[in-house]
């Protein structure tokens, strides 16, 4: 259990033992475990470098295991530590790639097969983006998408900024129902377009993951690095964003019923028994307030109220407006 944090299993044996026996000698320790006095004390030596024993100045010296939750919380604070260090090493060495090895095709892209080497590649972009994410959410999803948007809001709350754009799908069939209100709430730069073309998250302007097919994501992805490839896929996000229109955070429930939550379901193109669900309210409802909003705006179609609003600035941006990224 504790290998994760430098613990070796014949030295996690040995703690366990101490635990259910502390004040225990060196001699002791052996006897029960049935191992040689020296292997013992060279295991102890190690355990007590880690913090999980300490020891008096008394003859015989007898030992005492520090709490399991006190020791560990300082190991694991020491592993994350090196792996940041590790971490801040590696983009330095990026600096010395200056060799025509870096133009090879399979240093730009890798290719992964599988839901679970997607998955967890998709977690891992989540979890080491410093600065930005960029996302195109669309189903269907490979990851599982509560887990996902716990590590979305992670971010969000350690200063990260996060740019997501919806597709209809996503709002009216997926998870992601919800959880864009939601997101879009907790600070996420929400936006929704009619058609959003593909699966993407770009981490930190330096690697982006998308799936080879729309319609069997899990089956395959590309995992494009810092090149002319990279930069076009967040052209094509920045272009997105600016036809896109703003999520509105959710209301309060005496006002669920706000013109600037319907318009951006409108824009989404959601039928009114949808919109009827996620507003509370009954489709009928739902279909006079669209009659008189498309008479009030002028337009014909449901779609063109939406976007006829957005451009009137009747929808409220729940985050200020953003050039493109270069």
């Amino acid at each position: 259990m504790l290998e994760a944090v430098g613990v070796a299993p014949e030295e996690e044996g040995t703690y366990r033992a101490l635990l259910h026996h502390p004040g225990s000698t060196v001699p002791e320790l052996a006897a029960r475990l049935e191992q040689d006095a020296e292997v013992i004390q060279a295991r102890v030596g190690r355990l007590e470098e880690l913090g999980l024993v300490s020891s008096g100045a008394e003859q015989p010296r007898r030992l005492t295991p520090i709490r399991p939750d006190v020791a560990v919380d300082v190991l694991v604070t020491r592993r994350r530590v090196e792996l940041d260090r590790a971490q801040a090493a590696a983009r330095e060495l990026v600096a010395e790639l200056h060799t025509p090895e870096q133009l090879r095709p399979d240093s730009v892209i890798e290719v992964l097969a599988g839901r679970s080497a997607i998955a967890a590649r998709f977690a891992q972009l989540l979890n080491t983006a410093r600065e930005e994410l960029l996302v195109l959410d669309r189903p269907p999803y490979v990851a599982d998408y509560g887990e996902s948007d716990e590590a979305v809001h992670t971010k969000l709350a350690a200063g990260v900024t996060v740019h997501g754009i919806y597709s209809g799908e996503s709002l009216e069939h997926g998870p992601g129902t919800d959880e864009a209100y939601r997101a879009a709430r907790a600070g996420e730069r929400s936006r929704l377009h009619a058609d959003v073309p593909m699966k993407l998250v770009v981490a930190d302007r330096q690697i982006a993951l998308l799936p080879l097919s729309l319609q069997t994501p899990g089956d395959s992805a590309l995992v494009v690095h810092s090149s002319a490839l990279l930069d076009a896929l967040q052209r094509m996000f920045w272009l997105l964003w600016e036809q896109a229109v703003p999520i509105v955070p959710e209301l309060d429930e005496e006002e669920a019923d706000a013109d600037p939550r319907l318009l951006t379901m409108l824009s989404a193109g959601m039928k009114d028994e949808s919109i009827a669900r996620h507003l509370g309210v009954s489709s009928r409802t739902v279909g006079r307030r669209v009659a008189e909003l498309m008479e009030r705006l002028g337009v014909r179609t449901r779609f063109q109220a939406g976007v006829y609003a957005q451009r009137r600035e009747l929808l409220a941006d729940p985050a200020p407006e953003l050039g493109r990224r270069e």
